[in-house]
């Protein structure tokens, strides 16, 4: 039979494909390289990151947290060099009256009564000084008619001696008639030698009475003026003793020098009280000032209508610094600082409304003003590196640099030397730098 190697031959005639085929070459693939370029990439960056900063830590000393620490930018302006102190409010005027005189106090108010001035709040009875003025006037009195009995004597003695010089004249001209007629006789040879002498003498001695009869007069006339003179001195000098004593009456009666309110009560009713002692006091609320207690230390440093700001209710108002006691106690130095009532532009200026007694203010007194200088903001720094020594900050290195400061206000300090304006400078304490030069500032 056939059938066997029927199939056989069959399998010998199925042609293989692979004569078909084409060898094709694998494609080589890009994603290695660019991936390779990133990574670089990223590579450089990282180190162009982290350089720096390896660099900054590498040259610092030590390092300090941003946060722990303060900057503030050195700036050129005007520094007010000023001083902050607590004021308390008292009255500009507030006089305390004194008894006048010995004598019983009659008191017509009571305490925080309100009075106008010149109103009479109080009486002092003394019944010596009553009495003293009208002794007085009574002396004056005596003295004025004394006065007017000495210009009537001396116009008695004037008129005498007027008389006197009258009487003289009327002598020397009946002598000068004497003489002629002698000196006529006497050349017809009626007279003798003798009589026309006489006549001659007689002569004479009537020019020489009527002479001294007028220098009498002129002498008595001056010194019946000086008499007069003298009285009317004695009569102004009591005329000013009784003036004296009258205003003394009139001053037990005591007058409120103010318009205000009567403040405190020194003496009491109907009681007696000496000269010069202490009746009370009356408040004038039209005008307050500030008391201030001021450091020892700055003592020197404070003058006279220095100006000043009051701080009331979140408003500035100008004052002037017009009083500074020569006493230090507890080691202040007490001043007053008074409501300014033009401001340097010569604007009127409204007092400030609503204060009370005793109200405490803050009150800043500006001591000295320096224009266009250097200026940073104050803080620990100046007390860490005693005003010698700051750390300027560039980009996060803070290097120690050598500083010299001037005046210092209550926000500012003075820079002479060692800064540029513009610079950034740590203001907060460098104690914890321990003096190193340089500091890396971390975030």
């Amino acid at each position: 039979m056939d059938t066997p190697n029927t199939g056989q031959r069959a399998t010998q005639n199925i042609t293989d494909t692979s004569a078909q085929d084409i060898k094709i070459a694998p494609k080589k693939g890009n994603r290695p390289y660019w991936l390779g370029a990133v990574i670089i990439t990223c590579i450089l960056l990282l180190y162009w990151s982290i350089a720096p900063a390896v660099s900054s830590w590498q040259s610092s000393d030590t390092s300090v947290s941003a946060k722990r620490i303060h900057l503030s930018t050195v700036v050129r302006g005007d520094l007010i060099r000023d001083l902050s102190v607590q004021g308390r409010v008292v009255a500009a005027v507030s006089p305390r009256l004194y008894s006048p005189a010995q004598g019983t106090i009659n008191l017509l108010v009571d305490a925080g009564d309100s009075v106008q001035k010149d109103q009479v709040i109080a009486q002092v009875d003394s019944p010596e000084l009553t009495n003293e003025l009208q002794q007085e006037e009574s002396s004056l009195q005596k003295l004025k008619m004394e006065l007017d009995r000495q210009r009537i004597q001396s116009k008695k003695q004037a008129l005498e001696n007027q008389k006197a010089a009258d009487l003289a004249q009327v002598a020397l001209i009946a002598a000068q008639r004497e003489k002629r007629r002698a000196d006529k006789a006497f050349s017809t040879q009626s007279i003798s030698q003798i009589d026309f002498e006489k006549a001659q003498d007689e002569l004479e001695n009537a020019k020489l009475v009527f002479r001294h009869a007028q220098q009498d007069a002129d002498l008595s006339k001056e010194s019946l003026a000086f008499e007069v003179q003298s009285k009317q001195l004695l009569v102004k000098r009591q005329a000013l003793m009784v003036s004296d004593l009258s205003r003394k009456v009139d001053k037990l009666d005591i007058r409120s020098p103010v318009n205000g309110i009567v403040g405190n009560l020194a003496a009491e009713q109907k009681n007696q009280v000496a000269k010069n002692q202490a009746i009370l006091s009356v408040v004038d609320l039209s005008e307050f000032e500030l008391e201030v207690d001021i450091p020892e230390s700055y003592a020197d440093d404070l003058a006279i209508n220095m100006p000043a700001i009051v701080g009331i209710n979140g408003v500035n108002h100008l004052a002037i610094l017009v009083t500074i006691s020569p006493e230090i106690e507890n080691n202040q130095v007490t001043g007053r600082v008074r409501f300014a009532t033009k401001d340097e532009a010569g604007t009127a200026l409204s007092q400030p409304q609503g204060l009370r007694q005793n109200q405490r203010l803050t009150t800043r007194i500006l001591m000295e003003k320096r224009p266009d200088v250097l200026m940073l903001s104050r803080g620990q720094f100046l007390e860490s590196g005693a005003g010698r020594i700051a750390y300027v900050v560039e980009g996060n290195i803070a290097r120690r640099t050598d500083i010299t400061t001037g005046a210092r206000s209550l926000s500012s300090v003075e820079v002479v030397s060692g800064l540029r304006a513009n610079q950034d400078v740590i203001i907060s304490s460098t104690e914890q730098f321990n003096d190193a030069q340089t500091v890396l500032i971390t975030q």
